[in-house]
């Protein structure tokens, strides 16, 4: 049985060998029978042509892609929308790292509204000013060619290269000026956010052709108050921003999470460094100057934008947009209009207007910011009766002269705008702003009367790294990113690691109109503390016809300082344990009414969590670089006693 098996096993495998063979051979026929064949089938072509010619005849606008040269013979990629027929139209740019192609194409359309609608185009204002509109690539970014530097700097120590978005928006605009035949000649330049340091970047030797500029929240000063710190602190939910914003050319590459909770993502890395270094992120040049530089050092320094204008001449028209309740660049335009505002001799160059808004804001519906109802549409406004006037007045050939004044702010509270001849001027004439002490005070009190040398010298609460006070309710996402400055409060409040100082009732208006100044004196039994002062409008405990408002706990104005650069913003300190220090800082710019019937509120905390990364509250040369072992509780003390007082400057506006 098993022999026989055998012999026919051996026949079977000499059977498909020669079948094996067969099929080799049989395929190498076949192969070269493909070689000699045609590559296609005969009678069947294509039906996609070499290049369609897309049919726009009907269009009511011409769409013109470009690559501008610029003088170091880079080019740029430009898209040029002209309005159907035009004849001597001004020309509204736009640069931007953001997708040049992708703003200028939010829908396939014939009309060229529906494609500029989007990020950063005032539509309205564009169409019915009847603007050619232009949105350039900057260089390194999406169609232009050239590297990538995040706010490159302008050519100095930090750029030795000859080019820098200052040229580039000169060599942009003088090309533009010369090849459009539809132009009139006249450019005015627009952003917002990074497009709005933009056209701050475009005064520094501007074209003699540019003839407006309007940076709305731009990004201004990393450090002190926009996107990357605040007063040392480091915002670290700006990571992702800056991977995805940096590792490729077209953002392909995107930042990656295990968690549907930032707060738990922060929390297990432990420290922002390590984070960046769990994603890669050190591959990235910006990030290594970050991590670089945490202090307020020469790298920042140079690159502020205010300090830079400061010294420029102020030779083109410029309006500033600032939203105050801005969640990523609350800091840059107020910042921008002191620089440059008392070159202003004749007050018909510098402007400004402050609207109740989130980032961006300004170009979208601008009736409510989260529960919060303004009572008309104050974005519109703004567009219609400022915006819109305001171009025509620089870039129309024989257009009237804009009936805008120096400042338009929107006071909050009242809801209601104000025409305004300078900030902080509180009302048109005849009032005052007067710094104001709205002292904090024993029993957790808040009052313009000092604090009595019986009272109890201190309030006290323990703050505790491992479990940080969140800036916003969990769990924190994306979704509601824009509106968090306005969110309700209460939730915070009731938290042990806060206090919370609150006044009477209020029976009379009190308005503010400028910079809360925190002047806090307070000490922490570790080495190294952050301090957190928000002011807060507490509306009644009800409302009539907005019931959800009943109680409401409202920022109005608030802001974190890192206590290592008490002394020296430039140069990190130990605190010494336990001694009473003052800590004074600047709040962000408000323009509000705390009506009667509500009361002030302030509360103080010492993390702002995953917004802004957790101290140790031990001192340690790099926060970035915390250890776990460095995390330790601390007791902060907030003093209020003669001599020692803890207090709120306000920018109190008094009638006479």
């Amino acid at each position: 049985m098993r022999k026989l098996s055998t012999i026919l096993g051996s026949r079977c495998s000499l059977l498909l060998g020669m079948l094996g063979c067969l099929f080799v051979l049989g395929g190498a026929v076949w192969s070269a029978a493909q070689d000699a064949a045609p590559s296609q089938y005969p009678g069947l072509p294509s039906e996609m042509p070499a290049k369609i010619q897309p049919a726009t005849g009907s269009f009511d606008y011409s769409r013109r892609e470009v690559m501008i040269p610029m003088r170091d013979r880079v080019k740029l990629h430009t898209v040029i929308l002209v309005p159907k027929n035009a004849k001597g139209a001004p020309i509204l740019l736009t640069r931007t790292p953001y997708d040049a192609t992708k703003l200028t194409t939010h829908i396939e359309s014939s009309h060229l509204g529906p494609s500029l609608y989007g990020y950063d185009n005032a539509t309205d204002v564009i169409v019915d000013g009847g603007y050619i509109r232009v949105v350039q690539d900057v260089r390194g970014k999406y169609g232009s060619e050239g590297d990538y530097i995040m706010n490159r700097p302008l050519h100095g120590p930090q750029n030795p290269t000859p080019v820098d978005h200052s040229t580039d928006t000169y060599d942009t605009i003088d090309w533009l000026v010369k090849n459009i035949p539809e132009s009139n000649g006249k450019v005015g330049i627009i952003g917002i956010s990074y497009d709005g340091f933009l056209p701050l970047m475009a005064l520094v030797n501007p074209h003699p052709a540019l003839k407006v500029s309007v940076p709305m929240n731009p990004m201004v000063d990393g450090w002190r108050g926009d996107d990357w710190f605040h007063n040392g602190a480091f915002r670290e939910q700006g990571m992702p921003y800056i991977y995805e914003q940096e590792a490729t050319r077209k953002n392909d590459a995107k930042w990656w999470t295990g968690y549907y909770d930032d707060y738990d993502m922060f929390m297990q890395a432990g420290s922002a460094g390590e984070l960046g270094r769990e994603h890669g992120l050190e591959q990235v040049g910006f990030w290594r100057k970050i991590l670089a530089h945490p202090s307020y050092d020469s790298f920042w320094r140079d690159q502020a934008v205010d300090k830079i204008l400061a010294t420029q001449p102020l030779q083109v028209p410029v309006m500033l947009v600032d939203s105050l309740w801005d969640q990523e660049d609350i800091y840059g335009a107020i910042a921008v209009y002191k620089a440059i505002k008392p070159k202003d001799t004749n007050n018909d160059k510098v402007f400004l207007v402050m609207g109740p808004w989130h980032h961006g804001q300004e170009i979208g519906d601008g009736s409510t910011l989260g529960p919060v109802k303004f009572n008309s549409d104050t974005a519109l406004y703004f567009r219609q009766e400022i915006l819109l006037p305001f171009l025509n007045q620089y870039l129309k050939d024989g257009a009237p002269k804009a009936d805008v004044p120096p400042v338009s702010a929107f006071e909050t509270g009242i809801n209601t705008w104000r025409r305004l001849p300078a900030w902080p001027a509180g009302c048109a004439s005849g009032c005052t702003t007067r710094p104001t002490p709205l002292y904090l005070t024993a029993g957790l009190r808040l009052g313009f009367a000092a604090p009595n040398s019986g009272d109890a010298a201190y309030d006290e609460y323990i703050s505790d790294p491992a479990k940080p006070v969140p800036f916003r309710a969990r769990p924190i996402d994306e979704a509601s990113w824009s509106r968090w400055l306005v969110d309700d409060q209460r939730e915070i409040s009731g938290r042990t690691d806060v206090a919370v100082f609150v006044s009477e009732v209020l029976g009379a208006p009190v308005k503010i109109s400028g910079e809360p100044i925190a002047n806090l004196l307070a000490s922490t039994s570790g080495t190294d503390s952050d301090w957190v002062v928000k002011l807060i409008d507490v509306y009644p405990d009800q409302v009539a016809g907005q019931a959800p408002m009943g109680g409401y706990q409202l920022m109005v104005s608030a802001d974190i300082f890192r206590g290592r650069y008490r002394e020296n913003l430039e140069t990190a300190k130990a605190i010494t344990a336990d001694k009473p220090l003052l800590y004074r800082f600047a709040l962000p710019t408000a323009n509000h009414v705390f009506l009667p019937g509500h009361r002030i509120m302030v509360q103080i905390q010492s993390s702002w969590f995953p917004l802004y990364d957790r101290n140790p509250q031990t001192f340690v040369p790099n926060i970035f670089w915390a250890k776990p072992t460095d995390y330790r509780k601390a007791v902060q003390r907030v003093y209020h006693v003669p001599g020692q007082a803890s207090f709120i400057e306000l920018p109190l506006v008094t009638t006479p």
